[in-house]
């Protein structure tokens, strides 16, 4: 019988982070994720030939912006305290 009480009485482990904290993280993976696409093609398939559209906007400005963006998000979601709000 003292055995079923102290089975009871175990203490669960305390996460670091919240639900709202992963799932802001997932936002930011996915955001990344869609900046590294973005940075993705505009090659040549013949190393002698040069092709310009590696230039492009997409490339060069927009997909570095929507990486560090997400890099961000994930800055953020690690600091949320989602506990803050239910203190007040």
């Amino acid at each position: 019988m003292g055995e079923a009480k102290n089975k009871k009485n175990i203490h669960q482990p305390d996460f670091v982070f919240k639900k709202q904290n992963y799932v802001m993280m997932a936002i930011g993976i996915a955001v990344i994720t869609l900046g590294f696409v973005l940075m993705s093609g505009g090659g040549s398939d013949d190393p002698n030939v040069f092709n310009p559209d590696i230039y492009n906007f997409r490339r060069i400005r927009l997909a570095p912006i929507v990486v560090l963006i997400g890099f961000g998000i994930e800055v953020y979601a690690i600091l949320l305290d989602p506990e803050k709000k239910k203190k007040k």
